[in-house]
């Protein structure tokens, strides 16, 4: 093992070289062009075996790797933002085929109007089609869910195509120690891609058509995948026990921090959850007892995980980084559907969405978050949802609009 500085870019990179990928289909969008820059030049050099395909689009792309995963090699592919979007049609295709392959996602924000910097309406869009998803918070947590998703998509009870997460420019380009596996044992954990139930072998060639079915067997095969779904969190949490006692690093579906005799919970997703453990640790220190849940995997949704937890506290912060036109958070309705028909006492649930196009969540606006919703519990009353934005941020958007104006007004264009 040996210990590193990567980018979140860098540690998927490596997670796909250790898992000694075959076939990498690939279309370059920023801010994951660095991943298959790394990989294409490993391959290159000689350092990784493995053949990479530039494609022309990321539908051609995602296309390439669920017909390459359906004849048995190991696939990885990555995109961000609008190119995820771009190829969604294709995801539910080769979910529905049951080709697994692992897909780095690494977030930003949809247009319009257009960011760099990330959130989460990219990945939350792909929840329904079928992929399974790890959300990552750390560059370590990057390369080794790599890692770990190969062996969930892999298992003969799953057979399902995974989506690594993490968040554009926070994590892509942020470089932290990381300790990388040796590759032995990365053999010794995945295997051999069991090339047994695929559709498609050298030995016996056939031809395959998507054949248009009626209602009935449609929604038998759509009803397979999502029992398969639901049985990776059972194969989830074994692999998470394997990991473990090879390289001593465990991840749970569901992140726990502090939470053991904890009244109230931030729970979020990503890499600002670690701005959430240090809020978590000041407001301990003010006499707070509060912690942080943080899903990993996003699909299959760990309803029991949450259930056990949520029921032994008063009040719950939901912090989106999303959000769902007309609706509000993802997070938010996922932990609400959770509680509905829970007959234990649950907690009270308030709203938040921050974060949006990369916006920072302050330590300021977490001791606010964690007093509203005391006081929401207080007055057994949850809040309309809250967007996170100060007065300071309301002027400079003001001073943008000012100045657009102006420059409307000397070119004599109309409001």
């Amino acid at each position: 093992m040996k210990r590193l500085l990567l980018t979140g870019n860098g540690a998927a990179a490596w997670g796909a070289r250790l898992a000694q990928v075959d076939y990498i289909p690939a279309f370059p969008i920023t801010p994951q062009t660095e991943i298959i820059e790394a990989i294409g030049q490993w391959i290159d050099n000689g350092e990784m075996a493995g053949r990479m395909v530039t494609l022309e689009s990321e539908h051609s792309m995602i296309t390439a790797a669920g017909a390459a995963a359906a004849t048995g090699v190991r696939v990885f592919s990555a995109t961000s933002s609008q190119g995820l979007l771009y190829g969604m049609e294709m995801l539910f295709t080769v979910a529905g085929w049951r080709a697994p392959f692992v897909l780095a996602n690494v977030s930003r924000g949809l247009s319009a109007p257009i960011t760099l910097e990330p959130d989460h309406n990219d990945i939350l869009a792909a929840r329904d089609s079928g992929f399974l998803q790890i959300h990552c918070s750390t560059c370590q947590e990057v390369l080794d869910s790599t890692i770990i998703a190969y062996k969930l998509g892999e298992d003969a009870g799953v057979r399902l195509p995974v989506i690594v997460n993490q968040d554009g420019f926070y994590l892509s380009f942020t470089r932290e120690p990381v300790e990388v596996p040796d590759q032995e044992q990365v053999a010794k954990f995945l295997g051999q891609f069991d090339p047994e139930n695929t559709r498609f072998r050298a030995s016996t060639p056939e031809s395959q058509a998507v054949a248009v079915l009626g209602g009935a067997p449609y929604s038998y095969f759509r009803y397979e995948s999502h029992l398969a779904a639901l049985n990776a969190i059972k194969v989830y949490d074994r692999i998470a026990d394997e990991y473990e006692q090879l390289f001593g690093r465990r991840y749970d579906a569901v992140e726990s921090y502090r939470c053991e005799d904890a009244e109230y919970l931030f729970v979020m997703l990503g890499s600002f959850a670690t701005k959430a453990k240090a809020a978590v640790d000041q407001l301990r220190e003010a006499g707070w007892r509060i912690g942080l849940l943080r899903p990993r995997l996003l699909r299959p949704f760990p309803e029991k995980l949450f259930q056990q937890t949520l029921t032994v506290t008063k009040g719950v912060a939901v912090i989106d980084q999303n959000i769902s036109m007309g609706k509000g958070g993802v997070l938010y309705t996922e932990l609400a559907s959770v509680l509905a028909g829970s007959t234990e006492p649950a907690p009270l649930l308030v709203s938040f969405i921050g974060g949006l196009g990369g916006r920072d969540i302050t330590p300021e606006e977490f001791y606010e978050m964690a007093e509203v919703t005391k006081k929401a519990v207080q007055e057994g009353q949850a809040p309309p949802p809250r967007l996170l934005y100060t007065e300071t941020d309301l002027r400079e958007t003001r001073k943008l609009q000012a100045i657009a104006q102006a420059e409307r007004s000397e070119l004599g264009g109309s409001e």
